[in-house]
């Protein structure tokens, strides 16, 4: 759980380090005979509050045997996640159980990739998956070839968030054996055919879980390992958190959700419309132009505003660029608008309609483009000092009155540039590849959320608001000249952002700009801006600049891939949250209940008494001074354990101290269940 509720104070890293040791559960000793991953295929059964189908823990079944709880949970991966029909002629396709059959999300899809290191029954040969006499239905095609739509309680929807058996990728090719006679072979050689009835519709599918080698452990509940060595050796900052995700990532993911749901007060901004078209709940972006306002946009060449809205029909938050009192006249442009919607690229925020309206009180033209919450631009960012333009403005350049300025003292760092530039280049690289120019290739269009990531705004805007009627015939005939003007313009900003300075891009102060880059970053950067900003004899593209990025390409590629590990690692920390929270809003819905059917003792007696005494076990220890003893790690491993149903005992002690009830894990799920499922069926019941 998030953990939020306890202080700081109490609940360090070193005071949970002690519960988080042994591999084999919080440093408790793990029956012999339960050596795989039971506890992940119990718990990953409970997909949802309301619909808790859980099986039994149940340990005492060989694991060779067709009943075992392993091989009817971990068999069910065979069956597959999605409805597509095979393609004979994929790489990675392979005949199993007749043509009609589906691939194995697990352990075919990539076969091409691991046949030759990780080889079982199913991987590696076209080996048939043989019914037993009586049995037409291959394995998977049941639910797939049904007459209507496989109901949600059937066999491949209830085993989709089953956890992969960590054997399937460890078994090594000697502990393979092929295939010759699926019928007849018995369940250790790894094949098992397996029959489960949902709704009065029965399902065969093929157990090929390889048996595990002699030796392998697993868990036999969730347990959070320590932080990957190659995310651990980054130099995290001190007193970061080791268990839940950083403070700093929390912190910007939760400005964005507020950003998101953000409204406004109607009757405070009467101006503000409820409804534009197919969207609502409109919130401004920046602050409205007032009514009678006469200056127009130095960008555009009309008065705008832009909003946070949702549209209806998807429900989705989109950003809305209204241009004011702009009449369309000619629908021809549609068709660059047509070619702006099919771009898709990590740098440039995608446009997804432009429509006209009224419901601004006068004719508006509105671009729809997606929501990115909590971005900024790159003026606000780094151009909004007034004390940058001093270098330009005060200096008496070509005098030796005082030290030039250092890299890093007032400028930006030259790998920060250099990032800019990668994405700024592969955003226009991916625009004229399609025939188009971006146009707005200015640091009041250009958006950054989090701490380097750019992207493109306001793209296809001037392809309308400057569409010529003249261009009737041909309207991509300028687009040539439109991307020259692209090139220029990112010169101008990545001297902007090397000056820290939008006075550095004004013609007077060119050459002290340059002076200002030569003096404090590398010549490539300078060639760069100079290739960028100087008048070539031929069409330049902006595949011309990758010899100057150079290997810098492969160093921000680096450092992409750098932040996935670490947001990668932090999403590993939250990965069993949701999990641990359904337990507790299903206990809470038990305990303490005043009255049920009638019956206000029934939380006190029975099953309930139980889970009651179980909740006084998990957050009301008091240590031998009375003093309250709050531990996560404790609260986490019993959790653990009630999920997995281990057969573990424990001794639950009545409030008074007169009762001590020896009970295990196992009685402690099926009292859990038992009850859970009647509350549910008189819930129903109500409806």
């Amino acid at each position: 759980m998030d953990g939020g509720a306890l202080t700081d104070t109490s609940l360090t890293d070193s005071y949970f380090s002690t519960s988080f040791i042994g591999v084999n559960g919080f440093g408790s000793p793990v029956e012999t005979k339960y050596p795989l991953m039971q506890r992940m295929t119990n718990s990953s059964s409970s997909p949802s509050l309301l619909n808790d189908s859980a099986k039994p823990y149940s340990g005492h079944d060989p694991l060779t045997s067709p009943a075992s709880s392993l091989f009817n949970d971990f068999g069910a991966l065979n069956i597959s996640q999605r409805r597509k029909t095979p393609n004979p002629t994929a790489s990675e396709f392979i005949p199993k159980g007749g043509s009609s059959s589906r691939l194995s999300n697990v352990s075919q899809s990539n076969m091409s990739a691991f046949s030759q290191v990780f080889s079982h029954p199913s991987m590696g040969s076209p080996a048939t998956a043989g019914l037993a006499p009586g049995m037409s239905l291959s394995a998977g095609s049941s639910p797939l070839h049904s007459p209507k739509i496989t109901p949600h309680t059937s066999p491949a929807p209830r085993r989709r968030s089953h956890t992969p058996n960590p054997a399937s990728y460890m078994v090594p090719s000697s502990a393979s054996t092929s295939v010759n006679n699926p019928v007849s072979q018995t369940p250790s050689s790894g094949q098992v055919i397996q029959k489960e009835t949902v709704g009065g519709t029965t399902y065969f599918y093929t157990d090929t879980t390889p048996a595990p080698l002699t030796g392998m452990v697993f868990p036999n509940y969730h347990i959070y390992p320590p932080t990957a060595p190659h995310v651990a050796y980054m130099q995290p900052k001190a007193n970061a958190p080791s268990f839940f995700m950083a403070d700093e990532l929390r912190q910007e993911l939760i400005n964005r959700h507020l950003i998101t749901m953000a409204q406004i007060d109607q009757a405070d901004m009467p101006a503000v419309p409820t409804e534009v078209d197919s969207y609502h709940s409109l919130f401004p972006l920046e602050p409205l132009p007032p009514p009678n306002r006469i200056q127009k946009s130095s960008n555009f060449g009309y008065i705008t505003s832009c909003y946070k809205a949702v549209n209806s029909k998807d429900d989705l938050p989109y950003c809305l660029r209204r241009i004011h009192g702009f009449r369309l006249v000619n629908t021809k442009c549609m068709v660059l608008v047509d070619m702006w919607k099919k771009i898709q690229h990590s740098n440039i925020v995608t446009l997804r309609e432009v429509f006209t309206t009224k419901a601004f009180a006068e004719p508006s033209l509105v671009f729809a483009y997606d929501f990115h919450a909590g971005g900024e631009t790159m003026m606000s960012r780094h151009f909004n000092d007034p004390n940058a333009d001093a270098y330009f403005t005060k200096r008496k350049w070509g005098q030796h009155d005082g030290p030039l300025p250092r890299q890093h003292a007032g400028l930006l760092p030259e790998s920060l540039i250099w990032a800019y530039i990668v994405q700024l280049s592969s955003a226009l690289r991916t625009i004229h590849t399609a025939g188009l120019a971006c146009r707005v290739m200015d640091p009041t269009k250009i958006l950054i959320t989090g701490k380097t990531r750019l992207r493109v705004n306001c793209v296809g805007v001037f392809d309308v608001l400057t569409f010529d009627n003249s261009q009737n015939n041909n309207p991509l005939a300028l687009m040539a000249q439109y991307q020259q003007a692209d090139l220029i313009s990112l010169g101008k900003v990545v001297l902007a952002l090397a000056c820290n300075s939008l006075a550095g891009i004004q013609r007077e102060n060119l050459q002290k700009a340059m002076e200002l880059v030569t003096i404090n970053y590398s010549s490539d950067l300078k060639n760069l801006i100079l290739y960028l900003l100087t008048d070539q004899n031929r069409m330049r593209s902006v595949n011309d600049i990758m010899p100057m990025i150079g290997a810098r390409f492969y160093t921000q590629l680096d450092a992409a891939q750098m932040r996935n590990d670490v947001i990668e690692e932090d999403l590993a920390k939250e990965v069993q949250n949701g999990r641990l929270f359904r337990l507790l809003a299903k206990l809470g819905t038990i305990n303490e209940r005043p009255e049920f059917q009638k019956d206000p003792t029934w939380s006190e007696t029975g099953d309930r008494y139980l889970l009651k005494l179980f909740r006084d076990h998990l957050f009301h220890q008091v240590t031998e001074a009375g003093a309250p003893w709050i531990d996560l790690s404790h609260i986490i491993s019993c959790l653990n354990k009630l999920d997995a149903g281990v057969p573990e005992k424990i001794s639950l002690i009545s409030r008074d101290e007169k009762s001590v009830l020896v009970v295990t894990y196992s009685d402690l799920k099926r009292c859990f269940e038992n009850t859970f499922q009647e509350l549910i069926a008189a819930a129903n019941g109500q409806l």
